[in-house]
């Protein structure tokens, strides 16, 4: 896969200021999906355009934020889906922080599909894969914990994945503050096959918005 547009000049990245913790590996990995993204976007779209300035605050410090909380939430889990991965957030930034647990990028756009793939093989992730094909798509209850963010509203999802996540599974949704307002427009019906709970709330480095983690149990 090649691309020959040059990066933007005003782009920033904050992420080894913000997260200092992080190992140089990890680090290098992130700035290849960055430069990457960069690369790219004009031709795939991968994000919106207005989002690529301030990229390392809206999807990475975003997608590392809520991956810590999924984890720490559930630390024993071992394998887990991205629905709807797009440009890899935030499943390939899951699997890059969290070498142990096998992430599946679901992505129904062949071009997006691609790109994964790309990043996957530049950055050496080993444990993640790309599953081309849409989420209702996959084997009926081959699924017990999957991440979505920014595919749809929570009731569009769970009802999508009803028949995907066997009983005893858990989607992680990654939402803002209107969080419940999506929890209580789900239909009565739905109710009685999943129950939703907040997981955890964090804030990026930059702004005050408040985002959070929900979950949506299977229980039937």
């Amino acid at each position: 896969m090649t691309n020959k547009q040059e990066l933007p000049t005003n782009f920033q990245w904050r992420i080894p200021t913000w997260y200092p913790d992080l190992s140089p590996e990890v680090l290098s990995k992130f700035r290849v999906l960055f430069d990457e993204l960069h690369k790219f976007n004009r031709t795939i779209d991968l994000v919106a355009p207005k989002t690529l300035q301030a990229a390392d605050a809206i999807h990475f410090a975003d997608s590392i934020m809520a991956s810590r909380v999924i984890r720490s939430s559930h630390p024993s889990f071992s394998e887990i889906y991205d629905l709807g991965s797009g440009a890899g957030f935030p499943g390939v930034v899951f699997a890059i922080l969290f070498p142990s647990v096998t992430v599946h990028l679901v992505e129904a756009d062949q071009k997006k599909c691609e790109f994964l793939k790309h990043i996957l093989s530049k950055t050496n992730t080993s444990n993640a894969d790309v599953i081309c094909s849409k989420m209702e798509h996959l084997k009926e209850g081959s699924v017990k914990f999957a991440i979505v963010r920014g595919l749809s509203s929570i009731s569009t999802v769970i009802l999508a994945m009803r028949k995907i996540v066997h009983r005893g599974g858990i989607i992680f949704h990654l939402k803002g503050e209107e969080w419940s307002q999506e929890v209580s427009g789900i239909p009565i019906q739905l109710c009685s096959l999943w129950a939703p709970g907040l997981v955890g709330e964090y804030r990026l480095p930059v702004g005050e918005i408040r985002f959070s983690v929900i979950k949506t149990d299977k229980i039937s």
